[in-house]
């Protein structure tokens, strides 16, 4: 690696760079060396990442060790980027959903219905019940996947086997009643503006019912594993720190801040598509360590659980989509008695009309709806914290700009404060904590 003294002249200072996040794609790698400070011979520059097995994806960790102590991190980031944003705004706003879902890999239901809401005020409507409780159920059931990554890598990371391959095979039950309802395992595009893109299918009612009770086993299991495990809570315990007021001046949000004993989620403290009705506890530790987040994504799996109990039974026949034939498509314009869409007989309807009424339906399907013009900032809780949507739109069939505020870019912003101090090894446990996803970092 170039010495970083022969790059100071291209390095913001130690003061300006307290708490960045370095991107490459656009400057001098070894810059980011340089902006570690003053360079000492008796201090290692260390880089882990980007390729590194317990770095949750192309993510590069910059160390400066005084021995093994870490003494300095720089997070560089930029590995991964996907123009998702960008690639929006030449796609219809119903086309757009296909990319942003991409954005956080792990989350993408979340993606989907920030942006979706977003849309929809812009557009002034409101989406079904059926349809809002459908979202809910599907959120939190990727919720709980999620979670079940989160743990099941960091178990990966520390040593335990054990934790990862029973992580991942509860996560795989979470999978296969999202493909069964969606269709796709990942990447959904299942709710979009209006409303979501077909009803529950026959039968899922029933699956959802034997997954809640299959997955809390799953949770009960992994708790009886770790969560008395003298190794795996030496690991964690008092490891990684960071306050609430640590918290609230980086912008981090999610597990991470409920682990510091604030209760702050969306989903009580700014609820949308109906969160309020629910009966769920915000889960909270006081710990603000590595062993509090765990705790805290631990128990709110739990609590996804009644969440979803709960939205199978305020279930009722109803449509999907907005009535709203320049929103709808026509195949979601026909609702039965039983609250399933007909699209075969509206289609048959459409068939049956003029054929200035088949064309207006072959437009609304090709080129899109329009939006009024205006601009929104939207947000979901999602796994990481507040995931949120700024929609511009310029009055036409296409967004004129989508940006997301991901929680895992944000979040990312601790690395530093919770890492400097403590060993290599803590490095890992603290950005296993933070469960940065790189899809959503880089876009």
């Amino acid at each position: 690696m170039t010495n970083p003294t022969d790059q100071q002249q291209y390095a913001p200072s130690r003061e300006t760079t307290e708490g960045r996040v370095f991107n490459v794609s656009g400057g001098d790698w070894d810059a980011v060396v340089g902006g570690l400070g003053e360079f000492r011979d008796d201090r290692l520059i260390v880089n882990m990442g980007p390729q590194h097995p317990s770095t949750h994806g192309v993510l590069r960790l910059v160390l400066e060790l005084d021995g093994e102590t870490v003494t300095d991190l720089r997070a560089v980031i930029g590995y991964l980027h996907t123009g998702i944003e960008k690639n929006a705004e030449f796609r219809t706003w119903t086309q757009a959903v296909t990319f942003l879902t991409r954005a956080d890999y792990l989350s993408p239901l979340f993606n989907e219905s920030a942006y979706s809401m977003g849309v929809e005020k812009l557009l002034g409507v409101e989406v079904p019940d059926r349809a809002k409780l459908i979202r809910i159920m599907l959120m939190e059931i990727n919720r709980i996947q999620s979670h079940w990554v989160a743990l099941a890598t960091g178990g990966m990371e520390m040593g335990a086997l054990t934790a990862m391959t029973n992580g991942l095979r509860a996560r795989e039950r979470c999978l296969d009643v999202l493909e069964m309802i969606t269709g796709l395992r990942m990447n959904h595009a299942f709710i979009r503006p209006g409303g979501i893109a077909q009803d529950l299918p026959e039968g899922a009612v029933e699956k959802v019912r034997e997954f809640v009770t299959d997955i809390r086993e799953e949770i009960n299991g992994l708790r009886r594993l770790l969560a008395g495990q003298p190794i795996w809570i030496g690991r964690l315990k008092d490891v990684g720190w960071l306050g609430t007021e640590g918290c609230l001046s980086l912008g981090v949000t999610g597990p991470m801040l409920r682990a510091t004993g604030l209760p702050w989620d969306l989903r009580k403290t700014e609820p949308y598509w109906g969160y309020e009705q629910f009966d769920f506890d915000v889960v909270t530790y006081d710990g603000g360590d590595c062993w509090a987040r765990f705790l805290v994504r631990l128990d709110e799996m739990y609590e996804s659980t009644r969440i979803v109990e709960q939205a199978l039974e305020y279930l009722s026949p109803g449509p999907v989509w907005v009535d709203d034939p320049k929103i709808a498509w026509p195949a979601q314009l026909s609702i039965g008695p039983d609250g399933m869409g007909n699209s075969l007989a509206h289609v048959q309807k459409i068939m049956n009309g003029s054929m200035e009424s088949l064309i207006h339906h072959f437009k609304l399907v090709t080129e899109g709806f329009r939006v009024p013009a205006g601009q929104v900032y939207t947000s979901v809780e999602a796994p990481r914290g507040e995931l949120g949507a700024h929609v511009v739109s310029d009055g036409g069939t296409r967004p004129w700009r989508v940006h997301l505020r991901d929680p895992s870019f944000v979040n990312l912003q601790s690395a530093a404060a919770l890492s400097i101090g403590g060993m290599i090894s803590d490095v890992v446990a603290a950005v296993g904590s933070i469960d940065p996803v790189m899809g959503g970092v880089d876009r």
